[in-house]
């Protein structure tokens, strides 16, 4: 069982994948995040360079009293209590129906339809604290600027 483990997280290391601002906007688009719920291709970028640096291996473990409560995964850093399953976070609700360690790869098909869910499900594009604070009402032009899209 360890070396199926072992062999599961080497897999999502060797396809993880750092992208580029315009790469990742042809990206985006292409999963028909533009315009999606009322929020332009821009904002998508912004907030995923916010969020993870356009880094799909990003993880971040959220802390309460010293403990991890919850992680966040991937380009959009979507949180285990709410939107995925990692197996480890107590009372998931895993609405994305989808394992965390799906959204670690470079092929953003998962990342993207559970993207779609939590702007439809919860507060929009308000649930990610990096475009809140980043994005929102911002000039945020540049991150689709010059990709030719």
């Amino acid at each position: 069982m360890k070396i199926l483990v072992v062999l599961s997280l080497l897999l999502v290391a060797t396809s993880a994948k750092i992208f580029e601002r315009c790469e990742l906007a042809r990206t985006l688009k292409g999963f028909g995040l533009d315009g999606y719920h009322g929020y332009s291709l821009a904002n998508w970028v912004c907030m995923a360079f916010f969020e993870s640096s356009y880094n799909t291996s990003a993880i971040n473990h959220n802390m309460k009293d010293k403990k991890i409560v919850s992680t966040d995964y991937g380009i959009f850093q979507i949180n285990s209590k709410w939107w995925c399953n990692d197996r480890k976070t107590t009372h998931c609700h895993n609405i994305c129906g989808t394992r965390c360690t799906n959204l670690l790869n470079d092929y953003l098909n998962d990342d993207c339809r559970c993207a779609k869910i939590i702007v439809t499900k919860s507060r929009g594009m308000k649930a990610w604290v990096g475009w809140k604070n980043n994005c929102k009402g911002k000039n945020i032009n540049r991150f689709v600027h010059g990709c030719q899209l």
